[in-house]
């Protein structure tokens, strides 16, 4: 039998072997998949398969890459290899529902042009013309046609997200029904401050070209039936009877996006302007929070130290840091989220906590948070203040993380179990609700994350921050349905060193520390020689005292020092990341193959007492 395994013949059965055995499970068992990625990169989620299994219509999807024009891009090239993977594994699930081709446009060919009319965007590569295309069009039977532009590979994570929301767009063709509710001036309209018509906000604008947008009053009964998801905004003037609509509204399967404010700075009602500059400028949803397990006090705003914004005090001035205005970063959004996935920066003013109460039957799911250094402070902190940086006296950070943003998924039941007067409640609980809260209204205003130019005559918006985006993500994904809901944010293909980043950071703070250092000296050397050069006689300002002298040359001393201090701040850190690569190239070089040869020496060594006790 060892004769035949090691001679050719043996080989060549064995090899034959190999080959019937990739047919058989070829044919046998075709879909077969196994995924031992720690996050699961390859499985698509149940959500995604509801969808593509549903489809009524079919589904033609073409998947345009440049394949020639980019065999020098490895990275790319893997990446659209897995987008790929994943079109072919829709097409398998959806069962004959959904059909896809590859496309490779070649230049100045008809794919190309193909790809031009779907509005794809083309990345020029060479200066001679040759451009690449990356993205994605689907068409369904009524002509109508969704795009993904351009496969950004730093969004790889939403890559699911975006295609199951392209294909659920297809198979429901007709813009998505919102219900707005707002107690701010969002469409424009008159500016009671200035007497002058106000311009819609650019976030309004953008609800308009991608939703059937419909303004509801304050004071409704009931929430019209093709409302699919209800949009609240500053509803500090609902009734008692708008509430319990809201309330039947979300219990009957409704979505809700709910934008309340402990201080919404652009309330310039007239309700707001006569009870001042803090008071009367927060909303709150009264008994419903309460009902859906969320605690939020309306009086309360979140200042962080961490977080906070550098903004303008005027020509000629510093800017002060204003720890009421935040900037909240990728670390403080949910990655697992949808809605925040995709977003690198968002702006919030004087925003509220929300937290889940004890007891509570739904989850709460945050989507943005404070850090650590953070504290709660009364909104009436606000009322006339000029100078943001007076928030900075006394402030002590109470190490507690809250939460300015949350999705509320599960079972609840009604506020209003005994109804209103001459009103009774039709449904009293529901299994699942779907609800997103967010503590701050201003970052939907244009002066928080965009700036508007006026080109010919159109208004061309240019965020600096992704706070429409968040609105829009919001919308999207509560119109979809609920298996669209539900597809999860992926991980992250890329495994970056984690503790190298973490050594960069650190180095990164004291290097900061360091610099800020350096220039509160230089400014407080400059106020020393303003203050001397007081009293003296302007003609001799070209002359220097020796105080003078001995303050400049004692700030330069200082000034070097710190210098050197930088230097050796840099050396601590290459020096770190050098020895840890140092460590890891010893644990590779040696240790791992000596493990593995003491692994095999008592293999061996156990086999050879064995045999001996036959």
């Amino acid at each position: 039998m060892k004769r035949l395994m090691y001679s050719g013949t043996g080989l060549l059965v064995l090899l034959l072997a190999f080959i019937a055995f990739n047919m058989a499970t070829g044919v046998l068992l075709p879909g077969a998949r196994l995924d031992l990625t720690e996050q699961k990169l390859f499985t698509i989620s149940d959500g995604t398969r509801e969808i593509l299994e549903e489809l009524d219509e079919p589904i033609t999807l073409y998947f345009f890459f440049s394949d020639r024009a980019s065999k020098d891009m490895v990275v790319l090239r893997n990446y659209a290899r897995r987008v790929e993977e994943m079109l072919r594994e829709y097409e398998r699930v959806a069962g004959g529902k959904l059909k896809l081709q590859i496309i490779d446009p070649q230049p100045f060919s008809e794919a190309e042009d193909r790809a031009a009319e779907f509005g794809l965007q083309a990345v020029p590569l060479t200066q001679s013309g040759d451009q690449l295309y990356f993205g994605l069009a689907g068409t369904n039977e009524l002509a109508q046609r969704e795009i993904i532009p351009f496969f950004a590979l730093e969004q790889e994570g939403l890559l699911e997200y975006e295609l199951s929301r392209l294909i659920n767009s297809l198979a429901q063709p007709e813009k998505p029904q919102i219900g707005l509710i707002s107690g701010l001036p969002m469409a424009g309209g008159m500016n009671p401050m200035s007497g002058q018509p106000g311009a819609p906000w650019v976030a309004f604008e953008q609800m308009q070209q991608m939703f059937s947008l419909q303004e509801l009053e304050a004071d409704i009964d009931t929430v019209p039936e093709e409302i699919e998801v209800l949009l609240l905004v500053h509803p500090k003037t609902l009734s008692e009877a708008a509430l319990l609509a809201v309330d039947q509204f979300v219990l009957r399967g409704g979505k809700l996006l709910a934008f309340i404010d402990p201080l919404a700075e652009a309330d310039q009602s007239m309700e707001a302007m006569m009870d001042g500059m803090a008071d009367g400028k927060s909303s709150d949803l009264g008994p419903l929070l309460k009902a859906w397990g969320v605690g939020y006090n309306p009086e309360q705003v979140v200042l962080d130290a961490r977080l906070g914004m550098s903004v303008s005090r005027g020509q000629g001035q510093l800017p002060a840091r204003h720890i009421g205005w935040l900037e909240v970063e990728p670390q403080f959004m949910s990655r697992d989220d949808t809605v925040t996935a995709p977003l690198q920066l968002l702006t919030i003013a004087t925003a509220g906590a929300l937290q889940p109460l004890e007891g509570a039957s739904t989850q709460f799911l945050p989507l943005l948070s404070s850090s650590a250094n953070s504290a709660l402070i009364p909104s009436s902190r606000f009322s006339r203040m000029q100078d943001p940086e007076v928030l900075l006296n006394g402030f002590q950070a109470d190490d507690q993380v809250y939460h300015f943003a949350a999705r509320l998924q599960g079972p609840a039941s009604t506020a209003f179990p005994d109804g209103l007067e001459g009103r009774d409640v039709e449904l009293t609980e529901a299994d699942n609700i779907n609800v997103l809260l967010i503590a701050d209204t201003d970052l939907l205003t244009d002066r928080m994350w965009v700036q508007v130019q006026d080109f010919f005559g159109q208004r061309v918006p240019q965020p600096w921050a992704d706070n429409g985006g968040l609105l829009i993500n919001a919308l999207d994904n509560l119109s979809g349905s609920e298996a669209l809901i539900s597809v999860r944010s992926r991980g992250d293909f890329s495994r970056p060193f984690t503790v190298v980043e973490d050594l960069q950071r650190k180095a990164e703070r004291r290097y900061r520390a360091s610099e800020q250092r350096l220039q509160q000296q230089l400014e407080q050397t400059e106020q020393r020689l303003r203050e001397l050069q007081q009293g003296q006689d302007p003609s001799q300002l070209t002359e220097l005292s020796a105080e003078q002298e001995q303050a400049i040359q004692g700030f330069l001393d200082e000034k070097l020092a710190i210098r050197k201090q930088l230097r050796d701040v840099r050396y601590e850190l290459n020096a770190d990341i050098e020895r840890l690569g140092n460590q890891l190239k010893m644990i590779n070089v040696a240790l791992v193959p000596a493990l593995l040869t003491l692994g095999v020496l008592l293999w061996w060594l156990v086999g050879r007492a064995r045999r001996r006790a036959v």
